[in-house]
């Protein structure tokens, strides 16, 4: 009986201390893991200039300048025509942000070089847009126009009154607005009246019927 403890009690703590030894290294290729987004490099187009200082990153193209200061614990080089995004140090922070520092960097070169657009739809009886200078004018069936002042470096454009282009370098003004737009109507369920993106499916649902 006494025999049998001492092989059971061998047994747990032999067990103990191979799942010890084998914890240690499975955390550590997890804390050195790399980004699959993050570990790719960017290619900076001929017309556009990237200035490194630090961690603040200065990009200029055909379309305008952006300016971003990345994390302390993102570090970024350049390399010719290419940059590189990577992390300071080991850390379970620098594993998280290193894709996203890596997709701002790229989002601000494309956006210098091509630029980004997105179009909305106003569907709906009397729903129109018009656009005076700097103010984009709704009507979407309230009892008055809903008017909008358009920011420094976005470009609207109307289309047949009921299609809106909003376009500009910086991909976050271009999407903010846009869905500032979209929330002055948001598309219902029932008719799909309100105003939607181009590209967006709204699920639609049955009216309650009468008996």
């Amino acid at each position: 009986m006494f025999a049998s403890s001492f092989v059971a009690t061998d047994v747990a703590s032999t067990f103990r201390n191979t799942a010890s030894n084998t914890r240690g290294p499975r955390n550590a290729a997890i804390v050195s893991k790399m980004s699959r987004i993050g570990k790719k490099p960017i290619e900076v187009p001929d017309k556009v200039k990237v200035t490194l200082s630090g961690n603040t990153v200065v990009v200029k193209g055909p379309k305008g300048e952006l300016t971003r200061t990345l994390h302390p614990l993102s570090t970024i080089s350049q390399e010719g025509n290419l940059l590189m995004v990577g992390k300071a140090k080991d850390h379970k922070t620098a594993n998280a942000i290193h894709g996203l520092s890596r997709s701002l960097v790229n989002n601000m070169v494309v956006g210098v070089s091509a630029g980004y657009e997105k179009t909305l739809s106003l569907i709906g009886v009397g729903y129109r847009a018009a656009v005076s200078g700097k103010t984009l004018t709704l009507s979407l069936g309230y009892s008055h126009p809903v008017e909008m002042t358009i920011p420094d470096g976005i470009k609207v454009e109307v289309m047949k009154n009921t299609t809106v282009v909003v376009s500009g370098f910086d991909k976050e003004q271009v999407g903010q607005f846009a869905a500032d737009i979209r929330s002055k109507r948001e598309p219902e369920p029932y008719k799909g009246k309100g105003v939607r993106y181009a590209d967006e499916y709204v699920a639609r649902k049955e009216g309650k019927r009468g008996k």
